[in-house]
């Protein structure tokens, strides 16, 4: 039925479907980010164990979040055009899928000892982060331009029980890897496959109907050849707010991986303790994401600009406090309590204005490509932060990082508005 001959009255009954399933939706994106996070946070911190453990190189240790940040790189992409042709449910669901499958070759390569293998298995795995940041954009296809910012920031917000727990199920794991003889280290793999089976379910049974094939039903008259045929790459060129906003998400996430990666070094250097150290990034991380509905707020209030450039100050803070203090463990807490927070304001905010800086059909390809940058981004941050530390010292790498804060801050002054907003 054309919506143009609709009646009034029917027009606000599908109104309110299409806001209770966009409710119901917003619903089973957030249980599906929980029990990545959980995953996820069972994970990074055993596959450095593993891998050293399976290769007796400690260079190595590193390789784990490399490979799973690269994994979802890869794959970030393809499940964007998955959901583009088939919807977010197939799309997310074969995700969390082969991110269960990732696990089965991690497992079966601590059995053979085989540490090349176990790379590949954690690179499978980092589909399931791609699939997590994809959930976030998922949150936005039935949202308005007054909602937008807080449904995205409430999916992303609902990480923060899986990543909180997930660390904790080190020594249950372990201890069901004992009990059915699986190898040392593997057991939070084996929690967080059943976690990513039961996502799949979780989004197989409960993204009925699809929200972006909804979304994409209602678009349909007002898109054209040329949208349906353009790249991610091609939207980038000739869209300066979609351009503005993915350089800030992938350059704000180079920063916080950066600094983040470096602390637990630095402390360790300054005499911490294991446990200050783990302190320091259990508030780093919460400060990623508790505070994620607060910044959708006002990003649907303020505007994202506005958020974003609080999300730089909030960096930019951070850099400082390094270079002011960088000895003292009070101070880098609060240091990276403001990455984490930086962080949260500035891809919400710039994650709303990507979604906002295009039409529908248009969205999933340009998201996906946002994620692509965001994670190679996350990559080179990780590679290079290293040699900067091993040069310059923590102060150095602070002041260093301050450039790309300065750089946003003028791609975004720059910009007169957020670009055209659809709906």
């Amino acid at each position: 039925m054309q919506i143009e001959s609709t009646s009034d009255e029917q027009r606000s009954l599908d109104d309110q479907q299409i806001q209770r399933i966009r409710r119901k939706s917003i619903s089973v994106l957030a249980a599906g980010q929980i029990l990545g996070g959980l995953g996820g946070g069972a994970t990074l911190t055993l596959g450095s164990l593993l891998i050293v453990s399976i290769s007796g190189l400690d260079a190595l240790a590193g390789m784990a979040a490399t490979m799973n940040t690269l994994g979802a790189a890869i794959m970030a992409l393809p499940l964007a055009l998955l959901a583009q042709k088939f919807g977010r449910r197939i799309s997310l669901s074969t995700g969390a899928l082969l991110a269960a499958s990732g696990v089965v070759v991690i497992i079966a390569a601590a059995f053979l000892r085989y540490w090349p293998l176990l790379l590949l298995g954690m690179l499978v795995l980092g589909t399931g982060s791609a699939m997590n940041l994809q959930s976030r954009f998922a949150a936005t296809d039935l949202s308005t331009t007054a909602t937008r910012g807080r449904d995205l920031s409430l999916v992303v917000w609902s990480t923060t029980a899986g990543a909180v727990i997930g660390p904790n199920l080190f020594e249950p794991g372990e201890e069901l890897a004992q009990f059915i003889s699986l190898p040392p280290f593997t057991g939070g793999f084996l929690i967080a496959m059943c976690a990513q089976l039961v996502g799949v379910l979780v989004y197989w049974l409960g993204l009925r109907p699809d929200p972006l094939q909804i979304a994409q039903r209602q678009a349909a008259a007002q898109t054209s050849e040329v949208q349906l045929r353009r790249r991610g790459w091609s939207i980038l060129r000739n869209t300066p707010a979609a351009r503005h906003a993915v350089l800030t998400v992938a350059l704000t996430h180079l920063y916080m991986v950066s600094m983040m990666s470096m602390t637990p070094i630095h402390m360790q250097h300054q005499g911490a303790s294991l446990t200050l150290i783990g302190i320091t990034i259990s508030v780093h991380v919460a400060g990623m994401y508790a505070l994620s509905p607060v910044f959708g707020w006002l990003t649907d209030m303020l505007g994202p600009r506005t958020v974003i450039f609080t999300g730089q100050a909030l960096l930019v803070t951070a850099s400082i406090l390094v270079w002011s203090n960088a000895e003292n463990h009070t101070v880098t807490t609060l240091a990276l309590l403001s990455l984490g927070l930086g962080w949260s304001a500035s891809t919400v905010a710039g994650a709303t204005m990507i979604t906002g800086s295009v039409g529908l059909a248009e969205r999933p390809k340009l998201q996906g490509t946002s994620d692509l940058c965001m994670n190679l981004a996350g990559v080179l941050g990780g590679l290079t932060a290293g040699p900067i530390l091993a040069a310059v010292g923590f102060r150095g790498l602070a002041v260093v990082l301050l450039i790309f804060a300065m750089f946003m801050i003028a791609v975004n002054m720059k910009s007169n508005s957020a670009g055209t907003v659809h709906e």
